[in-house]
């Protein structure tokens, strides 16, 4: 219930939303997400890393790196997500199948990607089906998502 009351029905940073569409080439505990949502949702991270990295002196190199959507943010991207899994929810959350957590894989296009098999505990098929994605940030919510 608190999940319900804090996270979904408002605007939450962290998160996007896009169609599902089927992915049969995917793991079960895998997910799709298209480029433009994952560069969004872990940008922060992405920057971080461009800086450590020394690919950026500053978070303004880094953000225009970003924009100019150069190779080495989508290999940083990747790394990123690699260790970050994210949670997958279809309103309404009527049951505890209704979140799930996945690990993400970058894929071309603007939708998420799923395997048909985890559709039953969403409650969901591909007829024009949303579902929202959401990063857990702390190390505590991450290891609660795996």
């Amino acid at each position: 219930g608190r999940f319900r009351e804090t996270l979904l029905g408002k605007r939450v940073d962290y998160s996007g939303r896009s169609v599902i569409v089927v992915g049969p080439s995917l793991s079960l505990h895998r997910c799709g997400l298209p480029r433009e949502i994952a560069i969004e949702l872990f940008q922060t991270f992405v920057i971080r890393g461009l800086i450590r990295q020394h690919f950026a002196s500053n978070i303004g190199v880094a953000k225009s790196k970003i924009r100019e959507k150069e190779p080495i943010v989508w290999e940083i991207l990747q790394e990123v997500m690699g260790g970050h899994p994210v949670l997958l929810n279809r309103a309404p959350t009527l049951h505890r199948l209704g979140i799930q957590a996945f690990q993400p894989i970058l894929v071309e296009g603007r939708a998420i990607c799923l395997h048909p098999l985890v559709c039953k505990g969403f409650n969901a098929d591909f007829d024009g089906d949303q579902m929202a994605v959401h990063v857990p940030l702390s190390l505590e919510a991450q290891a609660e998502a795996r």
